[in-house]
């Protein structure tokens, strides 16, 4: 028969599963020898029987008596016993730590006879009746969901009675009136009267901690941690430690090292005369631990000894709670203690130079989303905020500035030396002079790779896309959250590792990049399989991404070289041009401009690859919106202006001409290619003049030229082909070999299928997952995100947000084929990642697992790819 209850020593470490994360930690300090209340915990299996069948499971409680009598026995204390009574505290613990989220009972056992007997046996007639009225509040709201404030409000009402400011003040007359209070207002709320039978609050509060798994605060932070559903929770039962039991009685919380910066030295707040929730409630201001060395110094002494054995033990930082009864110290609970980035990368660094865990430990402990924090400038914590709005987290970072809805005016104003925020419906390659000097982006259309957030990706600036909480009046200025209006020149504050939109300057903290961060990464760099590259646009974004320590650029996507405002004209000009001769006029101007561009990208990576994307996006996106066009027309005509009616109506026509139902599998990639070759003509001759430049120089450039958006072979070909005529061209003109690879990018899925055939030309892949992900789904990101994705994640009919974590089933099988057939086809072909998923640790996991060579992303990514990469080695190893 299953068994559902254990003593804490038939336990260790090893049941973190079974016993959960509190319940494993009580167990193993029992096994070696420390001081630890005795006691029983009752399983996780049993909690999930209880969740499936809405009742304990069978035999459960015949367990828990049988256990709560050896327990007993053990003390020599009886629950419910006047005149020895036993009392006990109920606490959750799940096998991943979830602090704060589900219920704890303390000073379970008492009623009016045994508070009597505990005052009686302990000579603390006050004592016994303060652990009385704390359990009648603490099970008042626990198990029978009634309001704490309702109970605070009564004890303030007697503290004013009484005179008093502090809790411990209180006479026992007065306690006692406090609790027939308490048990007035139980009768009143409930309806029914406190249940004075121990074992009857035993198994009521067994049920509250079962029922706290569901809880709203406990399904959100599974849900934002990633924590299974099926876990379940165990409950501890334990024998009571009082640390109420005056001056010489204490509890505490402390950390084995500083949870904030990772120093060594224990670290941590105490109270004397008080309980536990005393302290984590905020009932009382506790003291800072370092105190305890004056005024308990052999207890002090005792609580460094056991953090420095619980440390090596666990071979990690620990959190302990601990109760100190008239001098004697009991541990009640220990756990790996939860921590900033910045401490979690200094702990496991020192832990390393220690000699506590080696460097593999010290890489697989970081968490990457956590560490990736340390790049970008958050907001503080502690900060109190008043969020106006929320969106999706589009580019990571904090910032405040004064709100501008131009981006004329942001950048004027931003160069100017002002903080500003662009605000737009969205943004467009027009607005990108603003971007540039804006502390960040909001937009209220948009999704995770709209124009806003890809640009303000690549930047490092924070961005807030798809805000559909915002109504944005770009004529009045204003912009409305709810029934909230912000007006142009107030300020806000954007989180765009949250989506936060923020009222008014919230204060940030500083990214700031340790040596112990550093030692790490170099750490990674020798256990990771993956190449890590970066997505880089410009020479600026190149050389921070080789600081960073991208070994390439993985995707430079030349469309966003011509959204300067100075080369936006001769772009659109080109596009609007009728014959080949006025487009190859066009194109003689944009290649000083593009070979200028390539020359400073190959230079920042000298010695690595730099693979360049051919132009993907459709023309209308450089041309003016079609609405501004045709309100500047009519201005035009209701001037006279001539000559402006003529540019407007011209640039109308074509934008109509250009105008696609489905942009997204339109006129764009190698389509344009195809119909308009002149312009692939001109970028391969950019590249290849570039190169020459540099050779000439003495340097070395890596070119890789890719062709986006394949999906025949014919294509492949044809444009491999119109690459190596110019090559041939520039090589003959320079007196040079230029060396190249060509290869293409893999983001449709007939691409994956043929794959076999597009490796006989080319010579590396290049996986785009977001298109791949979208032309796979049927999805528009920007509609999904925006429209139906939450609730298909609520709802689970999604695990993850494809977007964002890969989805192995369909796009990764789409990709393990793709591997599969075009290294069938050559051997030595390169496979990587380019979509934004090159920075996702889980799908980082996957290209590790799916053999490919490389992954490729944000600058800013960096640093956690090459993390993320070298722990799938070892996780794989």
């Amino acid at each position: 028969m299953k068994r559902y209850v254990f003593d804490f020593e038939e336990g260790s470490a090893e049941d973190r599963a079974l016993l959960g994360g509190k319940g494993a930690g009580l167990a193993e300090m029992s096994r070696i020898g420390l001081p630890v209340p005795p006691g029983f915990t009752i399983t996780t299996e049993a909690c999930n029987a209880y969740q499936k069948e809405g009742r304990f499971p069978d035999g459960m409680m015949d367990e828990v008596w049988e256990h709560l009598k050896t327990l007993e026995n053990k003390l020599g204390k009886r629950l419910g016993d006047p005149e020895n009574p036993l009392l006990v505290s109920v606490r959750s613990g799940a096998p991943i730590s979830m602090p704060g989220m589900m219920d704890t009972v303390l000073n379970l056992g008492l009623n009016a006879a045994t508070a009597e007997g505990l005052a009686r046996l302990t000579g603390d007639r006050r004592f016994a009746l303060d652990s009385y009225r704390r359990f009648i509040q603490m099970f008042g709201n626990v198990v029978m969901h009634m309001e704490h404030r309702r109970f605070e409000e009564i004890l303030a009402e007697v503290k004013a009675e009484e005179g008093v400011r502090h809790d411990p003040e209180l006479t026992p007359p007065a306690l006692s009136r406090v609790i027939e209070r308490y048990r007035r207002l139980v009768r009143e709320e409930t309806g029914r009267d406190f249940p004075d039978d121990p074992r009857t609050q035993l198994e009521m509060a067994i049920q509250a901690v079962f029922d706290s798994w569901k809880n709203p605060r406990a399904v959100v932070y599974r849900r934002i941690n990633k924590i299974s559903e099926d876990l379940g929770t165990a409950v501890n039962v334990q024998s009571m430690v009082f640390g109420n039991m005056g001056e010489t009685s204490a509890t505490g919380v402390l950390f084995t090292r500083n949870p904030n910066t990772g120093e060594r030295g224990i670290y941590g707040e105490y109270l004397t005369n008080a309980q536990g929730e005393d302290v984590v409630a905020g009932i009382r201001t506790p003291r800072p631990i370092a105190e305890m060395a004056r005024e308990m110094p052999e207890t002090h002494r005792r609580l460094e000894e056991v953090s420095e054995l619980l440390e090596r033990h666990y071979r990690d930082m620990q959190d302990i709670e601990f109760t100190v009864e008239r001098g004697t110290l009991y541990l009640l609970q220990t756990r790996a203690g939860k921590r900033t980035a910045r401490a979690a990368v200094k702990i496991a660094v020192d832990m390393v130079e220690e000699g506590i865990i080696d460097r593999k430990t010290a890489i697989l402990r970081q968490d990457p989303e956590q560490v990736a924090r340390l790049l970008y400038r958050q907001v503080d914590p502690d900060a109190q905020v008043e969020v106006l709005a929320q969106g999706l987290p589009a580019s990571p970072g904090a910032a405040s500035g004064r709100v501008v809805f131009d981006a004329d005016e942001a950048e004027r104003r931003g160069q100017a030396g002002e903080k500003v925020i662009l605000v737009r419906p969205e943004t467009t390659p027009d607005d990108i002079h603003g971007i540039v000097v804006a502390q960040g982006v909001l937009t209220s259309r948009g999704g995770m790779t709209s124009h806003a957030a890809i640009v303000a990706r690549g930047m490092g600036k924070p961005a807030v896309t798809g805000c559909e909480a915002i109504v944005i009046d770009l004529e009045r200025q204003q912009f409305a959250a709810g029934s909230l209006v912000v007006c142009r020149d107030e300020i806000i504050t954007i989180d765009g590792a949250s989506g936060r939109v923020m009222r008014g300057e919230v204060p940030t903290i500083e990214p700031e990049l340790s040596p112990e961060f550093e030692r790490l990464l170099a750490w990674a760099d020798e256990f990771k399989r993956l190449g890590v590259e970066a997505n880089a646009d410009t020479p600026e974004d190149a050389a921070r991404a080789r600081e960073f320590g991208a070994a390439g650029v993985g995707l430079c996507r030349t469309e966003h070289m011509f959204m300067a405002q100075e080369r936006l004209p001769v772009m659109q000009e080109m596009i609007l041009a009728e014959t080949v001769e006025s487009r190859r006029e066009a194109l003689a101007r944009l290649l000083p401009m593009q070979e200028s561009d390539f020359y400073g990208i190959l230079k920042a990576m000298d010695g690595y690859p730099v693979t360049i994307r051919l132009l993907d996006p459709p023309l209308h996106e450089f041309l003016p919106d079609v609405q501004e066009t045709e309100q500047a027309l009519q201005r035009a005509q209701a001037e006279g202006n001539r000559e402006a009616e003529q540019e407007y109506a011209r640039i109308l026509r074509r934008s109509r001409a250009l105008a696609e139902f489905n942009p997204m599998l339109g006129f764009r990639g190698v389509r344009l290619g195809m119909v308009y070759p002149e312009i692939y003509e001109m970028q391969a001759r950019a590249i290849f003049q570039a190169q020459a430049r540099l050779l000439a120089e003495g340097m070395h450039p890596v070119v890789e030229v890719m062709i986006p958006l394949v999906g025949t072979e014919a294509e492949l070909e044809r444009m491999a082909e119109l690459v190596a005529t110019v090559n041939a061209q520039v090589a003959q003109e320079q007196g040079r070999e230029l060396p190249y690879k060509i290869g293409t990018m893999i983001e449709i899925p007939r691409a994956a299928l043929i794959a076999g055939k597009l490796a006989r030309t080319a010579q590396f892949f290049s996986f785009g997952t977001n298109d791949l992900t979208q032309t796979t789904f049927g999805f528009s990101r920007d509609d999904a995100e925006g429209k139906f994705l939450p609730t298909y994640l609520a709802q689970k009919v999604l695990p993850e947000n494809p977007f964002i974590e890969l989805d192995r089933e369909g796009v990764g099988r789409l990709i393990r084929i793709a591997v599969e057939d075009g290294r069938e086809s050559r051997g030595n072909l390169k496979v990587g990642i380019c979509g934004e998923h090159g920075g996702n640790p889980a799908s980082i996991e996957f290209c590790h697992q799916s053999g490919l060579d490389y992954v490729s992303c944000s600058p800013y990514r960096v640093p956690i790819a090459r993390l993320a990469a070298a722990q799938a080695a070892l996780r794989t190893a």
